[in-house]
């Protein structure tokens, strides 16, 4: 096979886990099928940079002077507001010429400024996804998801969706296994597909100003498996339910309906990547009642039936181990000469 190597484009005021996250992806399936992947860093002049959290990071090399990547990656941070026109144009001329173009975060931003975005599907992180469109109207911004790829072109959200997405780029170069080692040293979850939204439900939503009403959203988060109608949960905040729907939308952005759907889903996914519960108890568990019921809630929200999700996004259990084999018994005393 041969090798990949990923150049990791640095600039000031850069986030240093969007550097660090994937570099360690990368080193790490290097470290385990040895001479797949060859890890660079680089900055405009070849000089150390100065990232947002105030390390240091000392680069392999100037642009310059960087090899042909396989795999170009950009990540975000501060840095990307008001970045040096010297990067934008290096972008833009060596861009396209990888076979790969990555941005963790507000990278995104540096690839649109560079024009490597237009006519395409991206993502970025969710604070600066209005920005993007607004500044970018030829991208089509998509601000729900952990990452999307469009064609030779990946786009991230913010800091650790850089890991997922370079787990996901390791599993298609390398195979499911290799990803799943490296997410195991690295003591995160091969879990999340691209389609997953970036916010929990509880993220997602506000949480609501009145007391009764965040109770609700604290039982229904405890309960998935309870009647959660909107006049049973009405009648535990001791209101009508055309009042209850009407407060808990206007406090938590969204309707009782979908933050119940939301909460289902991913009390489902947890039990689906962490026990090895039958896919018709983590049904009635999380409240849908029947398989049937969660596999179109599943393939409505991520694309994938329960027990395909299972099989994508477990983690393997590691192999046990071996038993050692008992001593052999001595062989028999020799019977006394008559």
């Amino acid at each position: 096979m041969a090798q990949r190597t990923v150049l990791v484009a640095l600039f000031d005021d850069v986030q240093s886990l969007d550097v660090t996250g994937p570099v360690e992806v990368f080193a790490g399936a290097d470290r385990h099928a040895p001479g797949t992947y060859r890890v660079r860093t680089a900055s405009l002049d070849g000089g150390a940079v100065r990232t947002s959290s105030g390390l240091t990071l000392v680069p392999d090399t100037a642009l310059a002077d960087a090899p042909e990547p396989h795999t170009l990656l950009v990540p975000g941070g501060q840095g990307t507001r008001r970045p040096d026109p010297r990067l934008t144009h290096w972008l833009r001329e060596h861009g396209p010429r990888a076979a790969r173009l990555v941005s963790v975060c507000t990278g995104a931003i540096l690839l649109a400024r560079a024009g490597l975005l237009d006519g395409r599907r991206a993502t970025t992180h969710w604070a600066y996804c209005a920005t993007l469109a607004r500044d970018h109207p030829a991208v089509e911004v998509d601000p729900r998801p952990v990452y999307v790829r469009d064609g030779q072109v990946s786009t991230s959200a913010g800091v650790t969706a850089g890991i997922d997405l370079a787990l996901a780029l390791v599993e298609e170069d390398l195979g499911r296994e290799v990803a799943l080692d490296v997410a195991r040293h690295l003591v995160v979850f091969l879990r999340r597909p691209g389609n997953q939204a970036q916010f929990s439900a509880q993220l997602a939503a506000q949480t609501a100003r009145r007391e009764p009403l965040r109770e609700v959203q604290q039982w229904i988060t405890e309960h998935p498996d309870a009647d959660l109608a909107v006049e049973s949960l009405a009648a535990r905040a001791a209101l009508s339910p055309r009042h209850f729907a009407r407060a808990f939308r206007a406090e938590t952005g969204t309707t009782p309906g979908r933050y119940v759907d939301r909460v289902r889903l991913e009390h489902a996914r947890r039990l689906l990547e962490d026990t090895g519960e039958g896919v018709e108890e983590v049904s009635r568990a999380s409240g849908y009642g029947t398989p049937e019921a969660m596999r179109r809630a599943f393939v409505k929200a991520l694309a994938v039936p329960p027990a395909e999700y299972r099989r994508r996004f477990r983690p393997a259990a590691p192999d046990p181990a071996p038993v050692p084999a008992a001593d052999p018994a001595p062989d028999p005393a020799p019977a006394p000469a008559p």
